[in-house]
């Protein structure tokens, strides 16, 4: 990919299509990153993490899941969580280089599709970023979302607030375990569940997956 300032909008007319803004950066290695339950590509954290990569020379597309591109407001269907991940499967397909690693990531939903996609095809991505991993439902840790976690054979971290009613810290210290590879924890002190990241817990995130990798 050649470098680029600013992000360009990025559409493939597969099934399910690809749509979303990508920042291209001067590396070979590229993330696909996606929204939660509430959001969209253009969230603030995924622009700020997107600024973050692309300085480090990984290019990233913040793309749009399937149920999103549907309509602009409201969460996703449960029935419609298979197609969800197939999008974000064609997203990974769309970008991927032969020089370079392809990773991908989400926060909390866009995440957990992202760590189950990796989990039925470990060969779709070189590492994994999970933010906000929703663990459990909020007050219902007998309800915990871990069934996957074995099946994850990529490198994979976890950005997680102290604050986060989707799962404590040590929570997700105890889902990381399950995982059998090389994995890693930032855990934010102050933050909850939406994650506003900075400029400067971006790079944090950046510096920490990169790190994980080598």
């Amino acid at each position: 990919m050649t470098m680029s300032c600013t992000p360009e909008p990025f559409a493939v007319a597969t099934d399910p299509p690809v749509r979303g803004m990508l920042h291209r950066a001067a590396g070979d290695d590229v993330l696909v990153l996606t929204h939660g339950a509430g959001g969209h590509h253009d969230a603030p954290l995924l622009r700020a993490l997107a600024h973050a990569f692309a300085d480090a020379g990984v290019s990233v597309l913040r793309c749009d899941l399937p149920f999103r591109q549907a309509r602009a407001k409201g969460p996703p269907s449960p029935a419609g969580a298979d197609r969800d991940r197939h999008g974000l499967a064609r997203a990974l397909d769309a970008v991927r280089s032969a020089r370079g690693r392809t990773f991908v990531g989400g926060h909390s939903y866009g995440g957990r599709q992202a760590s189950m996609l990796v989990a039925e095809s470990r060969a779709c991505a070189q590492a994994l970023l999970l933010l906000s991993y929703p663990l459990h439902p909020p007050d219902k840790p007998e309800r915990a979302r871990t069934q996957h976690l074995p099946g994850v054979r990529v490198p994979t971290l976890f950005v997680h607030g102290a604050r986060d009613p989707f799962g404590t810290i040590a929570e997700i210290e105890a889902a990381r375990a399950l995982i059998p590879v090389p994995t890693a924890l930032l855990a934010l002190p102050r933050a909850a569940h939406a994650l506003h990241a900075d400029s400067g817990t971006a790079h944090e995130v950046v510096g920490a997956l990169l790190r994980l990798i080598g």
